[in-house]
C-alpha cells in the first residue's frame, strides 16, 4: 500500500513541476507549487511507517510544513494581486 503512495507522490510532483516550468501564469504557479508541497507532505507521510511502528518525526515535519506553505501561499498571492494591479494600472 505504501508503494502507491509512493507512485501517487511521484506522479503529483511531476505534474506540479511541469505546471511550475510551462505556465506563465502567477495564479497557476502558486497553485503548482502547492501541488508540490502537497506531493512532499505525502511521501514524508508516505515514509514514516518503519520496522518499529510509526516515527512521529515526519509528521511533525509535515505539520510544521502545512503552516509554512498556506503563509506562503498567503504571501505568493498577494504579491501576485498586486503584480496584477499594477499592470492594470500601466496599461492605458
Amino acid at each position: 500500500m505504501s508503494e502507491l503512495y509512493l507512485l501517487l507522490a511521484a506522479a503529483l510532483a511531476g505534474m506540479a513541476l511541469v505546471g511550475l516550468f510551462r505556465t506563465a501564469d502567477l495564479l497557476r504557479r502558486v497553485l503548482a507549487l502547492n501541488v508540490l508541497a502537497s506531493a512532499v507532505f505525502l511521501l514524508l507521510v508516505s515514509m514514516a511507517r518503519t520496522a518499529e511502528g510509526v516515527d512521529p518525526l515526519p509528521h511533525a515535519m509535515v505539520l510544521t510544513g502545512i503552516v509554512v506553505a498556506v503563509s506562503t501561499t498567503a504571501a505568493m498571492l498577494a504579491f501576485a494581486v498586486q503584480s496584477h494591479e499594477r499592470r492594470r494600472r500601466e496599461r492605458p
